[in-house]
């Protein structure tokens, strides 16, 4: 449970007037003339939010003043925490279900600290839960958004491969799930050629993660992600400045062990299936070279362009390994392309999928909780261009545009047979803070996912 969302009963409580501007302007207008007096005073104006404080006549604070847009969405909601300073508050009035869900999760999303190593000392405010807010549902949402957080901004150092798969291992364990973990030359022997290539090159042995849960008659549902823990990019080595942030690289796989954290959490009617690669990127006198030909589970062969698009090189065998069951809906999630930041930006997940009704279903379903995703095409006039000179494929083609879609379209190859795939290929990372989304690991797309998957399954 979130420390910052308590019972009313522990707490004497701040009371926060939450209103829009029209409405707020209204409410001002028949408060008594010392209270306006004061407010035109210390310079309040009725913008979405601004917060301000209403003095009592025995000089300590009455109440909190905070103002909305109209139809306030989640992170509008947000600004609110951020502006107050330790202790314990409650919205003041009547507020509707969405409206209340929306205040809670954001005050526990607002007032996420990542202090693994280092305790800033500072204590956040506390909000009363909303009357009408869903508890289950926000808390759900607030646990497994930090479970992506944590493992994003977790240093390479203490989050290899084998940590990665460790944390899987945990969420099985909670949920009585099976967990499968091959690794190192086992990867050979058991089919993950790719998998094995991708990794062989650091100490720290590449694994691959197979958690099942559910009655196996219910639907097949199957989560995929991209869990590079660090990547130099391999002997096509990075520069130093866009190696910075390559600890989170596993972001795809932090979005997979929560996506599937929160199906077990809802107990979703579904033969849920988590598949996790993890390896580290690395140089050594091992590694995969540019122009070494790979092998595949599927068997299709691979062409190396560039050793720094190795995450698609794994990825092939977790959806080949997921198409051979013939699943209900396979979801992945990948830091995959600098083309999709470069057409979307950094907080907007590029969504490819093969099927136009649960595209509609995704992108509904991120409309309604305040998630986005902006669907890009699996444009097939653009498949020549994975094409290899040698293998079947080359898993990065030599021109400079498209990048995201070839990528999307060299993963197809692999889900070729699932009927329902989505291929979300997203940053998990917040180059700077907003209102509930601090810097550094965001979970982007996950409560969309889990929402169409809610309303598909629930």
């Amino acid at each position: 449970m979130s420390d910052t969302l308590i019972d009313g009963s522990e707490t004497d409580a701040t009371p926060v007037t939450a209103l829009p501007v029209e409405a707020m302007e209204t409410w001002l207008e028949a408060r008594p003339e010392a209270e306006r007096a004061w407010l035109e005073k210390t310079g309040f104006k009725a913008k979405a939010g601004k917060t301000a404080w209403l003095p009592a006549a025995d000089g300590v604070s009455d109440r909190v003043l905070f103002c909305l847009p109209d139809g306030p969405g989640l992170w509008d909601w947000a600004a609110l925490p951020a502006a107050l300073p330790a202790g314990d508050y409650g919205l003041d009035g009547e507020i509707s279900e969405t409206e209340a869900a929306d205040a809670a999760l954001a005050w526990g999303l607002a007032t996420y600290r990542f202090q693994r190593y280092r305790d800033n000392g500072e204590e956040p405010p506390r909000l009363v839960w909303p009357d009408a807010a869903p508890h289950a549902d926000v808390l759900r949402a607030i646990r497994f958004t930090t479970l992506v957080r944590d493992l994003v901004n977790m240093p390479a150092n203490d989050l290899g491969p084998g940590e990665l798969a460790g944390a899987a291992e945990d969420l099985a364990r909670e949920f009585g799930a099976d967990c499968r973990i091959v690794v190192g030359d086992d990867l050979l022997t058991e089919g993950y050629p790719a998998v094995h290539t991708v990794g062989r090159a650091h100490d720290r042995e590449p694994r691959f993660v197979d958690v099942k849960w559910g009655l196996d008659a219910a639907p097949k549902l199957t989560i995929i992600g991209k869990g590079v823990t660090f990547d130099t990019g391999g002997l096509d080595l990075k520069p130093a400045s866009a190696m910075e942030l390559m600890k989170k690289d596993m972001g795809g796989a932090a979005h997979a062990l929560a996506l599937a954290g929160m199906v077990m959490d809802a107990g979703l009617d579904v033969r849920l299936r988590l598949l996790v690669p993890a390896v580290e990127n690395s140089v050594s006198s091992n590694a995969f070279r540019p122009g070494d030909v790979v092998a595949t589970r599927k068997g299709l062969t691979v062409e190396i362009g560039n050793t720094d698009a190795e995450g698609r090189v794994i990825l092939a065998d977790a959806l080949a390994d997921a198409a051979s069951e013939e699943p209900d809906l396979v979801i992945d999630f990948a830091t995959l392309t600098g083309a999709a930041r470069v057409a979307l930006g950094t907080e907007l997940p590029a969504l490819f999928c093969n099927d136009d009704e649960m595209a509609e279903a995704l992108l509904a379903a991120a409309r309604d909780v305040g998630d986005p995703l902006w669907r890009m095409p699996l444009w097939q006039g653009y498949a020549k261009e994975i094409e290899g000179k040698v293998a079947d494929l080359n898993n990065a083609p030599s021109g400079r545009f498209g990048g995201a879609i070839t990528a999307a379209l060299f993963l197809e190859r692999f889900a070729d047979g699932i009927e329902r795939w989505a291929h979300i290929d997203l940053m998990a990372w917040m180059t700077s803070a907003k209102p509930g989304r601090p810097a550094g690991g965001e979970a982007m797309g996950l409560r969309a996912a889990f929402e169409m998957i809610k309303r598909l399954y629930g």
